[in-house]
């Protein structure tokens, strides 16, 4: 029987870092279902969604936790499939950000979208520099799901609010259901 686990790997950025964790994983025949990987002011972050077949869950726990001793930090958890059941019948939207960057814009727009009883699915963020005046801008493109009740309209006017207050335009598109 299959299990899903999350997997978290952090440690500072070298070349193979990817390599070495997917070879781990290979070699216990687990495959990754989802991931995504980025390097963040220096350190390199792994989140991992993979498939193992029970009997090698526990071998590929103790091989994964030789990485510590190359200075990384995991953490392993088992799924559970239960919690998908908890969105049937809600509405996917993709948020997008942008705007002068400053803090709380994050935490701003979370807390509204919790507010309204929106479960955030991804969110992905960065900063650039502006083409005019040498600011730096905020970019988020979110993934959240709405419950039925919530259209992307009366979304896009709560979130208008909290664009107003931090200077940033917000929009908000239905994604395919």
């Amino acid at each position: 029987m299959q299990k899903q686990l999350v997997i978290t790997v952090t440690g500072n950025d070298r070349v193979g870092i990817v390599d070495d964790v997917t070879k781990i994983i290979l070699a216990y025949q687990a495959n990754v279902d989802a991931s995504r990987m980025a390097r963040l002011g220096g350190e390199f972050a792994m989140l991992m969604l993979i498939s193992v077949a029970d009997e090698h869950r526990v071998a590929l726990a103790e091989s994964l936790n030789g990485l510590r001793s190359q200075g990384f930090e995991l953490a392993i958890r088992p799924t559970e499939q239960s919690s998908a059941q908890n969105f049937v019948g809600w509405h996917s939207y993709q948020i997008d950000v942008r705007g002068a960057d400053h803090e709380g814009i994050i935490h701003e727009v979370a807390h509204r979208l919790a507010k309204q009883g929106a479960s955030v699915e991804t969110i992905d963020t960065g900063t650039e520099d502006a083409p005019f005046g040498g600011l730096r801008l905020f970019t988020m493109t979110a993934t959240v799901l709405a419950p039925p009740g919530l259209s992307a309209a009366a979304l896009q006017d709560e979130l208008d609010m909290i664009g107003d207050k931090l200077n940033v335009d917000i929009t908000v598109e239905a994604l395919s259901d």
